[in-house]
């Protein structure tokens, strides 16, 4: 599992690949712990912004700090590439 701020700096360092990840949400402590699924998003980032497109799916484009607000106490699965690349920048770079 990795954090936002991570997940964030990975999406960063491959800008415009979309990726496919399980948001997670950990309750309680010790034996009581649980850690339940909220879904799976697909995340892209581009330049200063994120492309999150929810479980529903509804597509937001959000910056950076308004990304950690949004998912900044969940957890996520690994990213797993979708496949589709938005910007074309990953290939020239």
């Amino acid at each position: 599992m990795q954090s936002a701020p991570d997940l964030l700096h990975f999406l960063t360092v491959r800008g415009g690949c979309e990726y496919r990840v399980t948001a997670l949400l950990r309750a309680g402590r010790g034996k009581k712990a649980t850690v339940r699924e909220l879904g799976t998003y697909h995340l892209t980032a581009r330049g200063e912004q994120v492309q999150a497109t929810g479980p529903s799916g509804q597509t937001r484009t959000l910056s950076h700090d308004d990304f950690l607000g949004v998912f900044g106490s969940y957890a996520f699965g690994p990213a797993e590439p979708t496949g589709v690349m938005t910007d074309l920048g990953p290939l020239f770079s």
